[in-house]
């Protein structure tokens, strides 16, 4: 089975997910999850953890991980707090506060970057010492606390609707069709490909993997920067503790998107899937009154039951099945 093909198998697997999802929930609860107001729900939860997956996937591409996605938006979100709460409310504030977070953030991602491709440090560990770092920076920064009161340009961003539509779901739309762009129609994408594939194969090429390596993990931290933007938007506050929660649910949905964790292939189409999937479960069971522990238990039977259906894809699994012992 061709990789192609693969891939292809994993969206259609997906979409019918998608589909008895929703007849089930039709089913149990139709008057509420069909509401405007549970799917308009569905949407304003999406954008923060969509920009972190795709920051996530972005490496795991490569074969490699950030770790730090979390830490590296609470720290350009401090940032960009501290200068939009100490600022007049004007549009060369607003253009400097947005600067200023992307700065950190591609501080954050050309050091992951060099420790990754230069150090040759393991990117699980180079991103591990990074998030350790960067979340006792930001608890120093911010002194554990809250930076709130935020002007109306950053709250503007998740209060504004089109067509019914939060104006972030388009935000994170825009965002996903660049990646996809970058990885689909441009070199560095089919870079990021042939490196997550074999690196050592894709540098005696002719390709500079390193640069590739630099140019992934500062892509990832400015997505975080933009990941931040909206978190602040949406709680009004920025914190040294947000979002932790959401790093399982982005290495989650990506893998369950069909981005292979040893690296080479993947689509944003699935990405984007996913995490549709995932947030109509949360959203559905959370409404019927499940815990979120029990919710959290089904998002890992996935995962299990996607790598089991799609293992021959995963090299680990092709090496296994290759040399089974005959009876």
């Amino acid at each position: 089975m061709s990789k192609t093909t693969q891939r292809d198998h994993t969206e259609r697997w997906l979409l019918a997910l998608l589909v008895l999802v929703s007849i089930g929930f039709s089913l149990f609860i139709p008057y509420v999850f069909w509401s405007t107001a549970n799917f308009q729900s569905i949407a304003s939860q999406i954008p923060v953890a969509g920009v972190l997956t795709l920051a996530m996937a972005i490496t795991m591409l490569t074969g490699g991980i950030n770790l730090s996605i979390i830490a590296t938006a609470n720290a350009s979100a401090l940032v960009m707090a501290w200068m939009c709460t100490h600022l007049e409310p004007t549009f060369s504030s607003m253009v400097l506060m947005l600067l200023a977070g992307a700065a950190v953030a591609l501080v954050v991602g050309l050091i992951n970057g060099v420790l990754i491709s230069v150090v040759r440090v393991s990117p699980i560990l180079a991103t591990l010492g990074i998030m350790t770092l960067l979340k006792g920076v930001n608890v120093l920064i911010s002194k554990g606390s809250a930076i709130s009161n935020f002007p109306n340009y950053v709250l503007a961003l998740d209060r504004s609707y089109f067509l019914g539509v939060p104006v972030p779901l388009y935000l994170f739309a825009a965002v996903a069709l660049v990646i996809w762009l970058i990885l689909a129609k441009t070199p560095l994408g089919r870079q990021i490909y042939l490196s997550g594939s074999n690196e050592k194969a894709t540098f005696f090429s002719g390709i500079n993997t390193r640069r590739t390596l630099i140019w992934v993990y500062v892509i990832s931290s400015l997505l975080c920067a933009v990941a931040a933007l909206l978190m602040m938007s949406k709680l009004n506050s920025a914190k040294a503790s947000y979002g932790e929660s959401l790093l399982l649910i982005t290495i989650l949905a990506t893998v369950l998107g069909g981005v292979n964790p040893d690296g080479g292939f993947g689509k944003i189409v699935g990405i984007v899937l996913a995490l549709f999937l995932l947030q109509m479960l949360e959203s559905g069971l959370n409404i019927m009154g499940v815990s979120s522990y029990i919710t959290m238990a089904l998002w890992g039977s996935l995962l299990l039951a996607f790598i089991f259906v799609n293992g021959a894809k995963i090299p680990a699994f092709r090496f296994l099945r290759q040399n089974k012992p005959s009876n």
